[in-house]
């Protein structure tokens, strides 16, 4: 078969957002093959799904999906909720609504940013190939072996949104972090604020002011 034999099969349409930040979200990889077969099959119109069929179409038991559903339901990421069909007959059907609710919660809080100096909200680049906040946010999470909080990521969005810096400079902080072994944004914090008051901008004045001072 080729690509256009398998479009025959259909598209399913999934949020970058959820993408981009489910681990934020505390959604395991498993969960997330779970939601994206739950939207699968309910853009195919099939709203609630054997736990049978779900797992047929993973490397998921029947029992690992009846666990994974279990889960996301006490988490109130998932409902089971009553619908009628078109001849009036009463089922049941998943709904994601709360999980969709959660995650623009999240977005809301840590990467709409409000400037409070200017009174109004910023946005920071939310495309998943082109996202700063998203790139440096991995970058310091394997730089010092552990994830970020939600706190932590919304400092670094602040960085980017608020205090402007680029993330050139903001990697460079970074680096010098780790070459001082201080694994912590409160220092990379202060590694930028001193850049500030030297007037530093660009990675190049960045590099002569480490040259001349190392």
């Amino acid at each position: 078969m080729e690509f256009n034999d398998y479009r025959a099969l259909g598209f399913t349409t999934l949020q970058n957002g959820l993408i981009a930040y489910y681990p934020q979200l505390g959604i395991s990889d498993a969960e997330l093959i779970l939601i994206i077969q739950l939207e699968a099959f309910s853009q195919r119109g099939e709203s609630f799904p054997s736990n049978e069929k779900i797992a047929a179409n993973t490397n998921l038991s029947v029992s690992d999906v009846g666990n994974l559903i279990q889960r996301l339901i006490e988490r109130n990421y998932l409902t089971i909720e009553q619908m009628t069909d078109s001849q009036d007959k009463i089922g049941n059907k998943y709904s994601l609504n709360k999980l969709y609710n959660a995650l623009d919660h999240y977005i809301d809080q840590n990467v709409l940013i409000k400037d409070k100096k200017k009174d109004k909200t910023v946005s920071v680049a939310n495309n998943l190939e082109n996202n700063p906040l998203n790139y440096l946010s991995r970058k310091v999470e394997v730089e010092f072996g552990r994830y970020l909080s939600p706190i932590e990521r919304e400092e670094i969005a602040q960085w980017l949104s608020v205090d402007h810096y680029a993330p050139e400079l903001i990697e460079l902080a970074l680096r010098e972090a780790v070459l001082s072994h201080a694994y912590s944004l409160k220092y990379i914090d202060r590694v930028l604020l001193n850049w500030q008051r030297h007037s530093l901008k660009t990675t190049d004045e960045v590099e002569r002011f480490l040259k001349r001072n190392r």
